[in-house]
């Protein structure tokens, strides 16, 4: 997400460091195109009003102008402006402290994500809060919603409550309430019906809902990559309903970002949470200066670190790191840490943790290099054998072909990998020849082939 405005306001900023000083015309100029790269990421315009002018009257005072280092202060100030806008400091923590079982009801339009949604949250309630959660579907509009969230809550390993046909989500809601206490359930989250639109008919049913219910958290779920029209729809619930928070689906697939930056300012509702991807596990915390961090290129290593341990096997890590320091690293091994690299989720998603990569993004971007890839180098590894995987230059022609035909991938494929993994192992011999003390004389260079600081990438 934020790929189109990390990359205008990348541009923004570059030219202003660059500069030894700045004027209040310079910054005034900066801002324009600022506003312009705001506008068109899909942030609503009283919004960008506001951070704009904020940014203005701290940017234009003479402690920034004068400075040491101008075009890095008005950075600063745009990043704690963007910081504001997104919630302030710190992430904002679902409220699980009233009594069980303890409702959470989920609101929202159809397709917005909703249901699939609460089962994420159900998985996340269960192995990170060690809560005992039942999931109960009040769709009774869309057909096989009911059976839609019993299969996903099957996947996450919760209840769901049994489908009962002919119940009005009244009903349903009181029932499940009443299981919950019966059963000894910590967490009750009520997935409501949706509509295509905002109407009288889906606002009433919500607010008798809620009414009836007395939730902890009403959670509203808006798909990020409806922009604008996921602002309106966030005003029109959050003044029907009570909303305590917001979770912003598909985050992973907007580039714009347009909707993050509004939710807060225009409905008042902090954003609590945010789907990542389309695995269960992919719900995380919304925290506002990372992601301000990650708009300006600054990366976000604290969440890359966090997402590393939740995912990565430590002994496999371990045992994976002992044989590259012995220089002993053969496609087993690489295919051990392909698998590890895909549990963290997509590489442009990765490099948008890091700092001042959004050059290498878009490299990326072009050569279509992503997860897709690295599974299906995976697959051309596993087409091999033993002996093929632990010694690669017993692979000629003939068993190209057959590596080839057992994964579904082309020879020139097959090729480019055997090329890929024999650099990575070259660089491995040369980082063992130099030793610790070499390559801090004589940098990440040394261990590069003959020509590769000419090849532009």
């Amino acid at each position: 997400m934020f790929e189109t405005l990390s990359t205008r306001l990348s541009g923004v900023f570059d030219r202003l460091r660059q500069r030894g000083s700045l004027s209040e015309a310079d910054v005034t100029e900066a801002l324009r195109e600022v506003r312009i790269a705001l506008l068109e990421a899909d942030v609503a315009l009283p919004v960008v009003r506001d951070l704009i002018e904020r940014v203005r009257t701290r940017a234009i005072g003479q402690d920034v102008l004068r400075s040491v280092t101008p075009g890095q202060q008005v950075v600063k100030v745009v990043h704690d402006a963007l910081v504001e806008a997104l919630g302030g400091e710190g992430a904002v923590g679902l409220n699980l402290q009233a009594p069980p079982p303890l409702p959470i009801l989920l609101v929202g339009l159809q397709g917005s994500g909703k249901t699939t949604t609460a089962a994420k949250l159900a998985l996340r309630l269960k192995e990170k809060e060690r809560r005992k959660v039942l999931l109960a579907s009040l769709d009774v509009q869309r057909p096989a919603a009911q059976l839609q969230l019993a299969q996903l809550a099957e996947r996450a390993g919760v209840t769901s409550l049994p489908i009962v046909s002919g119940q009005a989500p009244l009903a349903i809601a009181a029932r499940a309430l009443e299981t919950g206490r019966r059963e000894g359930y910590d967490i009750v989250i009520l997935d409501t019906a949706g509509r295509l639109s905002v109407d009288a008919w889906l606002m009433a049913e919500v607010a008798e809902v809620s009414a009836a219910a007395k939730p902890a958290e009403t959670l509203l779920v808006v798909d990020a990559m409806t922009g604008q029209d996921a602002v309106n729809t966030a005003r029109a619930f959050r003044e029907t309903v009570a909303v305590s928070g917001i979770v912003l689906s598909r985050m992973d697939g907007d580039a714009r970002g347009g909707a993050a930056l509004s939710m807060r300012a225009v409905t008042g509702a902090p954003i609590k949470l945010v789907g990542t991807g389309e695995k269960l596990d992919a719900l995380e915390d919304f925290h506002p200066e990372r992601v301000a961090g990650r708009i300006l290129g600054m990366g976000d290593i604290v969440g890359l670190v966090e997402r590393a341990a939740e995912t990565i096997d430590r002994a496999d890590a371990e045992r994976l790191a002992a044989r590259m320091a012995r220089g002993k690293f053969d496609l087993e091994d690489y295919a051990a840490q392909l698998r590890q690299i895909t549990r963290m989720g997509s590489l442009t998603g990765i490099l948008g943790m890091l700092p001042g990569v959004s050059k290498v993004k878009a490299q990326l971007a072009e050569a279509n290099v992503d997860t897709a890839i690295l599974k299906r180098q995976a697959a051309i590894i596993n087409s091999m054998t033993k002996a093929e995987r632990r010694h690669p230059d017993i692979i000629k022609a003939s068993r190209k072909r057959r590596i080839a035909a057992g994964s579904g991938a082309t020879v020139p494929e097959v090729n480019r990998l055997l090329k890929q993994f024999d650099d990575i192992t070259t660089m491995m011999k040369r980082a063992q020849k130099l030793g610790e003390k070499g390559l801090m004389r004589h940098g990440l260079s040394a261990l590069m082939p003959p020509g590769a600081g000419r090849r532009g990438f």
